[in-house]
């Protein structure tokens, strides 16, 4: 409402964040309102009022008096009146580079930190910082509305907010820092949510029900994926039984619907498939690894990146053995030497081929640069059991 209202992201993050500061200090002692979300954007709007008079220093009362009262007409809400996803197709918009967008949107309202996203992205904190404030200083410039685009404008920004909803599911569902919940069911549960509201806007994109099936599989586990000890539980390891059968099922259905399309499937169609195949073994030992394998030389050419092939060398240790998977990790190290899953990878395959001393270095450093504290436990055990 913020944003929408004054045309400028900082001033209402700003204003929201002192709003939130005030209600700390003074709920407390005055007790809670009986309308907490009217006080507090009441609040907000009077501290971002506060802001312009002080940095501008306005004498013009009839423009602090159209602050006050708000009384312009809103813009048009768009085909779904939602508040979240009319800011996500803001931060979306094409005249941002499409890392700045996934950026900014996950600060905005993914509810992460600065340092979680440069680890996300794989960047110092101060770059990414920088980048996040030129994305707002443009979206001010540039006048980009707050709203659903309309139909014909769809098609544009679809691409930077699935990767922006995916990557606020990936922070939920393996939080990247210490200092938060390692499981954070609250973003995950809000990345299910908007992405069925995109769906619902866009039916026939493969993509969009691809990545809603995706969400859906790895949410499906999410109970199993933590010991009760709070140490992370690998998928080899996890009670299946308590996988949450009825996303299963819902996930499949998607997955099925876009193979039943014949197109062309993009990246998140064939991640839900790798997962689809992963959600249908009734056991670890049952896994149709060639058909993962498969579907990663699909992945590749698609998305050539170094994790993609990370990911692609865990499916081949368990096909073709973790000698030939090792090949193709280490030479992966330049482009992964600051990824901690790329160690913890490298540490299991060393494992398996008797070669402790060096397992045991490549876990002390997944170890030193995992930030997940659940993750970190399995780690450590890990590597403890090497003797």
């Amino acid at each position: 409402m913020l944003a929408r209202r004054f045309g400028d992201l900082d001033i209402a993050e700003e204003a929201a964040a002192e709003a939130f500061a005030t209600a700390v200090e003074r709920w407390p002692a005055d007790g809670v309102p009986a309308n907490p979300g009217g006080w507090l954007t009441t609040t907000a709007n009077r501290k971002a009022i506060d802001r312009i008079r002080r940095e501008h220093k306005r004498d013009d009362k009839h423009e602090e008096a159209r602050m006050l009262h708000d009384d312009t007409p809103p813009e048009p809400l768009g085909a779904i009146d939602d508040d979240r996803l009319r800011l996500i197709f803001t931060c979306c918009h094409p005249a941002l580079a499409v890392e700045t967008r996934v950026a900014l949107t996950l600060r905005l309202l993914g509810g992460l930190t600065v340092p979680e996203i440069a680890r996300a992205f794989l960047v110092a904190e101060s770059a990414m910082g920088q980048r996040i404030t030129r994305a707002k200083a443009k979206i001010k410039a540039a006048r980009i509305p707050y709203r659903v685009p309309a139909a014909e404008d769809l098609a544009a920004r679809v691409s930077g907010v699935l990767a922006v909803l995916f990557l606020v599911f990936n922070e939920g569902y393996l939080a990247t820092g210490p200092d938060t919940d390692p499981v954070r069911h609250e973003l995950t549960a809000e990345a299910i949510r908007l992405t069925r509201l995109v769906r619902a806007l866009l039916p026939a994109d493969g993509e969009v029900a691809g990545l809603l099936a995706l969400m859906l599989l790895i949410e499906a586990r999410r109970t199993a994926r933590l010991s009760a000890d709070g140490e992370l539980v690998a998928l080899d390891e996890q009670d299946r039984g308590s996988w949450d059968q009825a996303l299963v099922a819902e996930g499949h259905r998607l997955v099925r619907e876009c193979l039943a399309a014949g197109v062309a499937p993009g990246r998140y169609q064939i991640l839900a498939a790798i997962n689809a195949v992963h959600t249908s073994a009734r056991d670890i030992r049952d896994t149709d690894w060639s058909q993962v394998v498969a579907l990663y030389n699909q992945l590749v050419r698609l998305d050539p990146s170094p994790i993609v092939a990370l990911n692609r060398a865990i499916a081949v240790a368990e096909l073709d053995g973790p000698e030939v998977a090792l090949a193709t990790v280490d030479r992966l190290e330049p482009d992964l030497a600051a990824y901690h899953a790329y160690h913890a990878t490298r540490a299991d395959l060393l494992r398996r081929l008797g070669r402790s001393q060096e397992s045991r270095a490549a876990y002390d450093k997944a170890i030193t640069l995992a930030g997940n504290t659940a993750e970190t436990a399995y780690l450590t055990r890990r590597r403890d059991q090497l003797g």
